[in-house]
């Protein structure tokens, strides 16, 4: 069978585009499950110590 130029460019194009998505979809995934993580240890750790009298505000 001969190779078809355009099929070739089509594909890696098509490729391209589905890798960039599905790497934007595991980060934001990633981050979900992180940012869920740390609420999860903040409540258990407030549950377990009474909780914070007041929360300090960061320095920038």
């Amino acid at each position: 069978m001969a190779k078809n130029p355009f099929m070739s460019a089509y594909l890696s194009a098509a490729n391209r585009v589905a890798n960039t998505a599905r790497g934007k979809a595991t980060n934001e995934v990633k981050r979900a499950a992180k940012r869920e993580q740390t609420s999860m240890m903040n409540a258990w750790t407030d549950m377990m110590t009474g909780g914070a009298t007041r929360r300090r505000r960061k320095r920038r």
